[in-house]
């Protein structure tokens, strides 16, 4: 194809492949400009359903003009060829940038508000990207972001809806990926948790996938990865990611919670709209310029606070509503005792302080708990604590050790009132030294008694 004139496009080089076609930088002879050209293969184009999608992606990607979307110039169909001749986008993309290291938190900050801000003018039309990941990210010599390829992107109907084929697509990704190693894993990671199962998606999906680029931008760090494509879905449907602010220093508290509000496993405890990451970026920005930490309002503290004990499993929610109802008739008790005031404010001294004390102690609870369940798995030999990490080590991990110890960590998070969430890690394969290493070390909250008598 290089030297080949497409209409008035001449091809000068190749930029890259994907799943829906090859791009090239070629030059538009009649504006005197260079231009990325994406084609679809001739024997491609001939199939109904990939042509359709083609279409659909110049349809999609024409529908929106912002700073931060790649615009499109053209599309055409010549000699059975379907081409898009799109702007071409001169700078690194975002995993060139978090590879190389020359990212720090406020340049992160800045592309991703303006990722954000793209995103947010995509879904008021309608649209949906379904492929958000740092490749797709490209940030020009001038420091702008652009948003590339809406390959995977469907347009939404009037009601919202996405309807269509694309969840059974995706379940059958889904059900390749765990025969085929290595399958797509790089786009895996990015995706949420509707997408991994194979389910309708909308604009939420784009949020959360925005969430783990942010995540990656802060920390250089993949929030769920594993070294499979069926560990990585595992990884996105089950497990918590580690908090930024103890992965990389001077990440203001706001910021976690940017990324924790976009990663939330259930859609409808995301963000409502790109719009409003927007809005708390600007807040960001403005606390990590100014070293001062942006008061939340009480409006939405409590919002947050309601969300999460709507979450909480029906018997926690009894247990806090009983606590709030005797904190309240020990109170009104209080205020009518009089001379009384010295015994009621003793007594209920004394009740504050045991209710303390079994609070205080409710994370190892919640980890013995836990312990409890997972060591019911026959391959389990050991589960270690440090701090907020736990490690599970067993002879021989399967897809259900994965999936059942995920849940078990998942049930712990659940309950906890307070305090950052646990993080798990299964480890299978140690050899009898490395074993022995780690059972001599502290933090050890069971062990096989199998696995004792072999290292005596």
């Amino acid at each position: 194809m290089i030297g080949r004139k497409i209409k008035h496009y001449e091809i000068v080089d190749i930029l890259g492949r994907g799943g829906m076609g090859v791009v090239y930088r070629a030059r538009d002879e009649r504006l005197d400009r260079s231009v990325a050209l994406k084609v679809l293969p001739k024997e491609l184009s001939e199939e109904p359903d990939r042509k359709r999608r083609f279409l659909l992606e110049a349809r999609a990607a024409c529908a929106v003009s912002h700073p931060a979307i790649a615009q499109v110039y053209d599309v055409d169909e010549i000699d059975d060829m379907l081409f898009i001749v799109m702007e071409l986008v001169e700078g690194q993309t975002v995993r060139s940038l978090i590879q190389g290291r020359e990212l720090d938190v406020l340049g992160a900050i800045e592309i991703a508000r303006q990722v954000a801000s793209g995103l947010a003018k995509a879904h008021d039309a309608g649209i949906v990207h379904r492929d958000i990941k740092s490749e797709n990210v490209m940030v020009t010599t001038d420091g702008h972001a652009k948003i590339l390829d809406f390959g995977l992107a469907k347009l939404l109907d009037a009601a919202g809806g996405s309807g269509g084929d694309l969840a059974g697509d995706l379940s059958h990704m889904e059900t390749v990926a765990k025969t085929q190693a290595g399958l797509v894993l790089g786009t895996l990671r990015y995706m949420s948790p509707e997408q991994a199962r194979g389910q309708v998606v909308d604009h939420r999906s784009d949020i959360f996938s925005f969430g783990v680029v942010l995540y990656e931008m802060v920390t250089g760090q993949l929030p769920f990865q594993g070294n499979t494509p069926v560990d990585t879905l595992h990884a996105i449907a089950f497990e918590e990611t580690r908090p930024v602010t103890t992965i990389r220093a001077n990440v203001p508290p706001s910021l976690q919670r940017v990324i924790t509000r976009c990663l939330r496993k259930r859609a409808q405890d995301r963000y409502d709209s790109a719009q409003e990451i927007v809005r708390d970026l600007k807040d960001v920005q403005r606390d990590v310029e100014s070293g001062v930490t942006t008061v939340i309002p009480i409006a939405q503290r409590l919002r947050e606070r309601l969300g999460a004990f709507r979450e909480l499993p029906l018997g926690e929610k009894k247990s806090l509503l009983i606590g709030a109802v005797l904190l309240g008739a020990v109170t009104l008790g209080l205020l009518r005792a009089g001379e009384d005031l010295i015994p009621m404010a003793i007594i209920f001294g004394g009740g504050g302080l045991l209710t303390w004390r079994r609070y205080r102690n409710r994370r190892y609870r919640l980890m013995r708990k836990f312990s409890a369940r997972v060591q019911k798995l026959p391959e389990v030999l050991a589960v270690t604590v440090v701090g907020q990490s736990v490690t599970v080590v067993a002879d021989k991990a399967l897809a259900k050790t994965y999936v059942r110890v995920n849940a078990a960590m998942e049930l712990v998070n659940a309950k906890m009132f307070f305090g950052d969430p646990f993080s798990v890690t299964v480890v299978d394969g140690v050899g009898e030294e490395d074993l022995k290493t780690r059972l001599s070390e502290p933090g050890v909250v069971y062990v096989r008694p199998e696995a004792l008598s072999d290292e005596s």
